[in-house]
């Protein structure tokens, strides 16, 4: 399994965190991952409306011809998003653990605002730890 990226996205839309890992996906600037981002965040809030069946959470996996977009969504409202490869068969329990890493190295810190951009070396640092360059 390849992982190419995790994105971090706030309750109102915004990229908080934003960090690619594997190669394969096309380069794009910062605000075009801004844009995708709050674009994300709006198909996710019409899909959670739309189900036949009671309440739903909103889309959690979005598949495309090369890659898969997996989300989680707290209970807070932040999205943890995984692009993956198409083989990927862990991104639920790496997107759990992801939150986990998030809970305690962001949210537990006292300097961090939040739902503003993750600025924290310890944060990065078991990210870089956990996913590595990208290849399971």
């Amino acid at each position: 399994m390849t992982i190419f990226g995790l994105w971090v996205v706030n309750k109102a839309g915004g990229l908080v965190y934003q960090r690619n890992f594997a190669d394969g996906l096309a380069p794009l600037t910062s605000n075009e991952y801004l844009v995708l981002a709050g674009t994300l965040h709006g198909i996710h809030a019409i899909t959670s409306r739309l189900s036949p069946v009671g309440s739903s959470s909103g889309v959690q996996v979005i598949e495309a011809e090369t890659f898969k977009m997996n989300i989680l969504l707290t209970v807070t409202g932040t999205k943890f998003v995984l692009l993956t490869s198409l083989a990927d068969t862990s991104a639920d329990t790496i997107l759990q653990k992801v939150y986990d890493i998030y809970s305690d190295a962001v949210m537990k810190n006292p300097f961090h605002t939040p739902e503003m951009p993750i600025r924290s070396d310890g944060f990065d640092t078991r990210i870089g730890t956990l996913i590595g360059n990208g290849q399971t």
